[in-house]
């Protein structure tokens, strides 16, 4: 007879011990009634994350619920080694984070078919009549009397959330006697989201407090049903943003254990690795995923597991777009399933005669040719075939685009020639982040502006400003020389409000100079946003101008300070009903240029329009034909707007920087689309009278520029 630890650490006789070698993530994705649903993703080393049947629903939340949706997952091996169980939130966030009253119980023994359960607490205990709320249960045999211990932290009436449990009876189908306590906050503050880790003997508690200090703590005890005391009063999250939802798992190589948590907030899950419960390293750099999880769990499975799951819900061309290569822009991948067509964009200088594709190892899976492919001489053909049966063959063509520019999620870009370097700076907002939710800063800089290298963090909310920790958004900087030495002035965006920070060099560091250069809108407006700065110097006097403003364009000279306003200067210069936000102006020829950005962000037809003035701070006049770039649908180009100017060094040649939906998915992720942007460049062009020739947005982008000092 051979024992294994299940998951409450102590040994149970079991037949056979299963070898573990991939992981299955069970998650929901949102608030809205079609994401608040089972989904399921797979991983073979517990980092890498693909997306089963294209993070869509694996179990229909109506046929199981009583509300018709359910969050929170949570999954179970059970103490056979081949029974699965799943416990979930019965709730519809849309009905109120108070309308929930029970949650549902899943069993299978296949991890694809499953009978499910009902439990709403005020029909099946009594006095139950105060219950608010139902959340976050978790499941977990409890050896020591043979049943499966079902956790949930109840709020009833004005008193905080609190950790419960109970038993399910053998069938998993409900819950035996009435609920108790699992965990007494010392300070009763509220506690919900348990997950409990057994290691060594001992049982560690993870749970989130609402109030008092917000976030997640850890408690152990000798039981499991406790009594659990705190292991200590400070969070373990390594994040100063908002976190729920936390959730263990073992690593199959044996060594350490992670932990997750949501960060809901910025829309992203993050992982930490330990080894003793207690010092948590974040491992966010080795963590990837096709897919945007909220609060869910990871559980290890086993190789035929992972198999069986792939032959249900995944394609050939789900694999097919797994690929990887050196310098290839993974984000740019096309499939066009009609012809059966991979598009695989590189970066400009990848050596094409002898590309190694890698694609995720899935058991079940295979995928030819193997060898290395010289794309030098044309399209490529390659086969991927399911043990299922499911098999296809994919043309594989290369291309070079030069658009995107830059490698990852960036918008509303900055582009910056310093003198000081003779090199491009782009400054972007870091993107990728649910409702812009970003709070640090990013530089890049280029000798030719094709090549682009990332410098990391120069500015972060959340460690160097200490008025404002949300919403790093649109910055704009301004080179300036100062008494023989160079100086940097870069303004940006933190929760609404408009701030400045100074550095001697381009690359940083930054140092905010303490306060909020503007936090309230001129006396005159009513709505609109403190965003999106720009920074101009007249070259006609000197002097140098800042513009802001969504919902309305304000202009105002600044002090030789660069960090306040020159009082009395502040005008409205909204030039029409078109403007949305993103200003930026520019000097050319005698005129003023001044270029916006109309609609929304998250609107396939966010675009810019521009006018001209005759001074700083003049009245704007708007040409009959004013577009300067939209859209493109034939290219599969959308989303184009907030943008910069680039003129080169001592030339009339011009270069228009901007932002657009990631190509080719933006398109189809809805409102999703206007926080997954890339930025891009092309060439910026006018007619003999000045006017500005609409610009054609491309993906090849532009050639290697060099500046000769």
């Amino acid at each position: 007879m051979t024992f294994r630890l299940i998951t409450d650490g102590r040994p149970h006789p079991l037949l056979s011990k299963p070898s573990f070698g991939a992981y299955l993530f069970v998650y929901f994705t949102g608030n809205s009634r079609n994401e608040e649903a089972i989904r399921f993703a797979i991983s073979m080393d517990g980092y890498h994350f693909k997306v089963l049947n294209k993070n869509k629903a694996v179990i229909n939340s109506s046929a199981i619920s009583e509300t018709g949706g359910v969050r929170d997952p949570h999954i179970q091996r059970g103490a056979d080694g081949k029974t699965f169980y799943m416990v979930a939130a019965d709730m519809v966030s849309a009905k109120g984070w108070n309308s929930n009253r029970g949650l549902v119980m899943l069993k299978s023994t296949d991890l694809i078919h499953w009978s499910s359960a009902t439990v709403n607490f005020q029909k099946q205990y009594a006095g139950q009549d105060s219950l608010l709320r139902v959340w976050a249960s978790q499941t977990v045999y409890d050896s020591t009397v043979g049943k499966y211990m079902v956790y949930f932290s109840l709020k009833y009436g004005k008193d905080p959330d609190k950790l419960y449990y109970a038993y399910a009876n053998p069938d998993f189908t409900k819950l035996e006697g009435k609920p108790k306590q699992l965990f007494y906050s010392p300070d009763n503050a509220a506690c919900i989201d348990g997950d409990i880790l057994a290691k060594d003997g001992k049982y560690y508690l993870l749970f989130k407090t609402e109030d008092r200090l917000p976030g997640i703590k850890i408690a152990v005890s000798d039981r499991l049903a406790g009594r659990y005391t705190l292991q200590s009063p400070t969070n373990v999250q390594q994040t100063s943003s908002p976190v729920e939802g936390p959730g263990t798992f073992k690593l199959n190589n044996g060594k350490g254990y992670i932990l997750m948590y949501d960060m809901y907030a910025s829309g992203v899950c993050q992982f930490t690795r330990t080894t003793d419960i207690k010092n948590f390293k974040t491992v966010d750099n080795e963590v990837e995923m096709d897919f945007h999880p909220r609060h869910g769990i990871i559980m290890p499975i086993t190789k035929s597991e992972a198999g069986r799951l792939i032959k249900k819900w995944m394609t050939p061309d789900d694999i097919v777009q797994t690929v990887k290569a050196e310098g290839l822009k993974e984000n740019n991948i096309k499939l066009d399933t009609v012809l059966n067509t991979l598009y695989l964009p590189f970066k400009p200088g990848t050596d094409l005669r002898r590309v190694h594709l890698k694609f995720m190892q899935l058991p079940d899976v295979t995928i030819s040719p193997e060898t290395a492919i010289d794309f030098t001489h044309g399209p490529v053909n390659i086969r991927v075939a399911i043990a299922s049966g499911k098999t296809a063959t994919y043309k594989v063509i290369s291309l070079e685009d030069h658009n995107p520019v830059l490698e990852g999620y960036y918008a509303d870009p900055e582009i910056l020639y310093a003198e000081k370097t003779s090199k491009f700076y782009i400054y972007p907002t870091s993107d990728g982040f649910p409702d812009w939710g970003s709070t640090y800063f990013k530089v890049f800089s280029s000798p030719d502006l094709v090549n682009w290298q990332d410098h990391g963090t120069i500015l972060d909310l959340t460690k160097d400003v200490n008025w404002a920790k949300r919403n790093a958004w649109a910055p704009c900087i301004l080179e300036r020389k100062i008494n023989g030495a160079y100086k940097y002035f870069y303004y940006f965006c933190a929760a609404q409000k408009i701030g400045v920070a100074v550095a001697d060099d381009p690359l940083g560091p930054f140092v905010d100079s303490g306060k909020p250069l503007i936090d309230q809108p001129p006396p005159e407006v009513k709505g609109g946003q403190q965003i999106d700065p720009d920074i101009f110097t007249d070259p006609q006097s000197g002097k140098s101008y800042l513009y802001w403003g969504n919902g309305y364009m304000a202009g105002a000279e600044l002090n030789n300070d660069m960090i306040s306003l020159k009082p009395g200067t502040t005008v409205m210069l909204t030039p029409d009903s078109t403007f949305r936000e993103g200003s930026y102006v520019f000097y050319r020829k005698g005129k003023y240029y001044f270029m916006w950005s109309e609609d929304d962000t998250r609107s396939e037809n966010y675009r810019v329009r521009y006018g001209v003035a005759l001074s700083p701070l003049g009245k704007i006049k708007v040409p009959a034909q004013n577009v300067v770039i939209a859209k493109d649908p034939a290219k599969g180009i959308y989303g184009t707007g907030h943008n910069s100017v680039l003129q080169l060094p001592g030339k009339d040649e011009w270069y228009l920087v901007y932002h657009r939906f990631n190509y080719p998915k933006g398109i189809k992720m809805g409102a999703s689309a206007g926080w997954y942007r890339e930025v891009c460049i092309d060439k910026l062009e006018f007619d003999g009278d000045g006017s500005i020739r609409q610009v054609v947005p491309t993906h090849n982008g532009v050639r290697m520029v060099h500046i000769k000092k």
